[in-house]
């Protein structure tokens, strides 16, 4: 059992060593420190039943757009997503994923959140694309300083609710005929 809670300062330094045993794409502490001052909402993490951080998320508000712009778009980014090898495939990512996503989406108000994942990370792409509603914007040639691909993705909000109204639509109405049989039976 993991608890997904807002990270706070005293998180960052556990944040950076999940990142370091998970990830090659490391980062200074400095950029940690941005983040939790810039975007506090959008930092979470997970931690263990004692307390040890096992997963987190970094992510951050694009700023770099001219906001002024009347085709401008608020929009969020996720720099780092991390679970530790022993605590995979219990959804942590997802969890930490959709926190971030909501607090960009209702406190930020981000219309649209994009991310780079390695062409070769195919569990990544696999929770992003299958589990997460994801799709490939761009293709970012030679965008890893090993020189690798990145998929550009991103999930629009309002598409993305739509695809869970839906889904859940489907899953009432089957409930619904289940119950139905039960009744005549």
């Amino acid at each position: 059992m993991v608890n997904i809670r807002m990270a706070t300062v005293k998180d960052l330094i556990e944040m950076q060593q999940c990142n370091l045993w998970c990830l090659p794409e490391n980062y200074q502490m400095k950029y940690y420190f941005y983040h939790q001052l810039t975007w506090p909402q959008l930092l979470w993490v997970a931690e263990d039943f004692d307390g040890r951080i096992v997963g987190y998320v970094l992510a951050k508000m694009e700023e770099n757009d001219d906001q002024t712009a009347p085709d401008y778009v608020p929009h969020g980014h996720i720099t780092s997503l991390a679970v530790l090898r022993t605590h995979r495939k219990r959804g942590i990512a997802t969890m930490l994923m959709r926190r971030a996503q909501l607090e960009m989406e209702q406190v930020m108000g981000a219309k649209y959140v994009s991310l780079h994942v390695r062409k070769s990370n195919r569990a990544a792409f696999h929770l992003y694309s299958e589990t997460l509603a994801y799709e490939i914007n761009d293709i970012e040639r030679g965008y890893y300083a090993d020189g690798e691909d990145a998929y550009d993705m991103r999930c629009t909000f309002a598409k993305h609710r739509e695809r869970e109204e839906a889904e859940n639509d489907v899953g009432i109405a089957e409930v619904t005929e289940r119950v139905g049989k039960l009744v005549t039976a």
